[in-house]
Formats: structure tokens, sequence, C-alpha cells
């Protein structure tokens, strides 16, 4: 009997490698970006009590803040590029830049230094992911474009989970965290290069249009301004979640009387939740539907936050809670992009996406910013879960108001 791998052609078995090259270095690309999520307020105790530079709280909460900036500028600026030059080379030349300048970030001389090699980092940092999400979704069938955005998203949390490991081994000496990140980043664009092939989706849009240029005024044009508003303001109340957890999380620990190796394991297992959600909230969502599964998502998010404004004596009871507001609160905002990826063709969906990352970065921006205002002010816990929770609630409601992605959606939408 014939194997399924030699009744091939080599053409369908030139398409299965190159589809699994852009599987692999789509995810290891968000895994970077995961990695660089975490490693910024894993390092903050670190930096404030040997007084790195005469680095400050306020110095530590103004890096942090320019480090999203420059995500949200990445994020915004790549989506109308992705749509006319092409995903493969944008996505390359991103990770080349965020590479070079985290590796400079140990050797920067002073908080101002610091800060700007942080914000041009951020840029390549943030034009990654939209990239790679747009990339994944059009290497998959329609009916598996949520478990596309999810199976990449694993990578994301994956290298949050790797950074808090690291962080617990390598203690004062933190400048290993950004050489590791910064030569991994260098080995994967260089492999890129040579093994990352070009979206045919894409290649198919532009053959159709010719050298159509899209606008990001074509998302405000009637057939796509409901769904718009919707996913913005999802995005931005889900990356406020993902963003403001990541960074303030063991604090928050801390301050609610958590013992710090406790605190900060939290950041590990919060992680860990989030793996753990992303595939099953894939797999929910193609089987049940991206925007009611969405909804859910968003609804346990909302307890699991209250929840841990609670102080637990259990560490069991703790871990579980912990583990379950990854679960649900870091696929809730990845369901997003995978409706977004679901709804809009290929012509626009670049730009969609990266319109919802960007300004779902601004999020990113005021959850540390606000959560960190909280915990200088000395209320961090509890009322800065009650402030994650109504975030939650906020982001509920937004993804309520979408329309349904059709199979018929994912073709076009009417206009």
């Amino acid at each position: 009997m014939t194997s399924t791998v030699s009744s091939r052609t080599p053409a369908q078995r030139g398409t299965t490698g190159r589809n699994a090259w852009t599987v692999v270095l789509c995810w290891i690309t968000v895994m970077l970006e995961g990695y660089d999520l975490v490693v910024l307020g894993a390092i903050i105790p670190v930096l404030l009590r040997t007084h790195h530079l005469g680095m400050t709280a306020g110095d530590a909460t103004t890096i942090a803040t320019l480090s999203l900036v420059g995500v949200a500028i990445g994020a915004v600026c790549v989506g109308p590029l992705a749509d006319r030059l092409g995903r493969r080379l944008l996505l390359i030349g991103s990770v080349v830049l965020f590479s070079v300048f985290t590796l400079l970030v140990p050797l920067a001389g002073s908080v101002t230094m610091f800060a700007l090699l942080r914000l041009i980092a951020g840029v390549g940092l943030g034009a990654c992911m939209p990239v790679s999400l747009t990339m994944m979704a059009e290497h998959m069938p329609a009916a598996r474009r949520a478990r596309a955005s999810t199976l990449t998203m694993t990578g994301y949390h994956t290298g949050a989970v790797i950074t808090s490991l690291l962080a617990l081994q390598v203690t004062d000496n933190w400048q290993i965290l950004f050489y590791v990140l910064g030569a991994a980043g260098l080995v994967i664009a260089a492999v890129q290069w040579f093994r990352l092939p070009e979206s045919e989706a894409f290649v198919r849009a532009k053959e159709s249009e010719g050298a159509h240029r899209v606008p990001f005024t074509e998302l405000l044009k009637p057939a796509y301004l409901r769904a718009g508003i919707g996913v913005w303001v999802a995005s931005f109340m889900g990356l406020l979640l993902v963003y403001g957890l990541n960074t303030w999380l063991p604090k928050l620990m801390n301050d609610a009387g958590y013992p710090v190796p406790t605190a900060v394991t939290q950041l590990l297992v919060l992680n860990a939740g989030g793996v753990v959600g992303l595939v099953v909230g894939g797999l929910v969502a193609d089987r049940r539907g991206i925007k009611g599964t969405t909804l859910v998502w968003f609804a346990v998010s909302v307890l699991m936050l209250a929840c841990l404004s609670v102080k637990m004596d259990s560490d069991l009871l703790l871990n579980t809670v912990v583990f379950c507001t990854g679960v649900f609160v870091f696929s809730a905002q990845v369901l997003v992009y995978a409706y977004v990826t679901a709804y809009y063709p290929a012509a626009v969906r670049g730009t969609a996406l990266g319109s919802a990352s960007g300004i779902g970065r601004i999020g990113s921006i005021v959850g540390p910013s606000i959560t960190g205002a909280l915990v200088t002010a000395g209320i961090g816990h509890p009322w800065g879960f009650y402030f994650f929770a109504t975030v939650a609630v906020l982001g509920f409601a937004a993804v309520l108001t979408l329309p349904r992605a059709t199979r018929t959606a994912q073709v076009a939408p009417a206009r």
C-alpha cells in the first residue's frame, strides 16, 4: 500500500514543507515577544534594589511605558506596509531591529539611554506579532482561523514562562536575559531569510488587485466600521490586562503579603495558564464560534480577577486561581485577533490586524501606568485587581457589539 507521504506530488510536498516552516518560524517569533513581555517586569525589583544607573520607581515606570509606546508604533505602522510590500520582508526586518537594540540595552550608560534603546527595540517588536498572526492565518483553512491565532500565541506565553524561569536563576545577572533574547532573535532572522516563504494569500490578493494600496481609512467604511470599533475597544482592554498583569503581578502579590519567591512564581503560573487557555480556546472557538467563545472567556476573566483581590492562605488555591486567570484572560485577548483574521479578507487583513494590535497597544501602555500609580499610592492590592476586573467587563461589552464572523465574511464582507 502506497504511503500518504509518497503518494503526494512534489508540489504538494513542497507546499507542506513551506507551511511547516511558516508555522515554526512565526511561532518562535511570537515566543521572542512573549519573552520580552516579561523581561522588564522580572528585573525591575533587581534594578531598583541595586540602584542600577540610579534608577527610581518612577524611572522604571517611564522605561516600561516607553517600551510599550515603541511596540504600539511598530504595530500600527506595520499593517499597511505588510499589505503593500508583503509579510516576509517586514517580519524579518522587524526581528532584526528589535534584536540589535535589545543586545545594546545592558550597555546603556544612563537611564535615558536605557529607555531610548527599549523604545526603538519596541518598534521592531511591535511589528512582529501582527505580521506573524497574519501569515499563520493565511496558511490555514478558514475553518481553523481561531486555532491558527491561538496556536501562534502559545509561543507568546511560552516565551514569558522561559523568561520567568531564567529570571529565577540569574537573579542579579539580569543582563543575561537581554543577551539571550537579542542573540536568539538574530539567529531566527537568519533562518527566516532562507526558509520563510511569502504568504500565498498575499500574493494572490496583489495579483488580483494589482498595485492597489490599502489605506487605514478602508477600515472606516460602513462594511467594516462596526467590527472595527468593537475590535479596537476589545483589543485595548485585552492588552491592558495582559501587560498590566505581566508587569505588576509580582509586585501586587508582594503588596498583598505574599513572600517575593511566591509572588514571582505567580508570573510563571499565570503564563502557564495562558498556554493551556490558548490551546483550549482555539479548539472551542473553531467549533462553537469565535464571538461566543470570546464572550465566555471575558466573562470568566472578570470572575477570576475579582477573586485575586482576596488574600488566600492556601498556596494550592492561589496557584489555581492565578492559573485559571491566565487561561481565560490571555486567550480572550487572542480570540479578538482570531476574530479579525476570520472576518476581514486578505486584501485588508494585515491592516486590520495591525490596527487592532496598534490600538490595543495603547491599552498595554495604560494598564501598567494606572497599575503603577495604584502601587505608588499604596493601594495596588486590592484596587489593582478591582481595576482589572472592570476592564474585563468593558472587554466583554465590546465583543458583544461585534457582528458574527461567518464563512462568507471570511472571504469578504458585503460592501
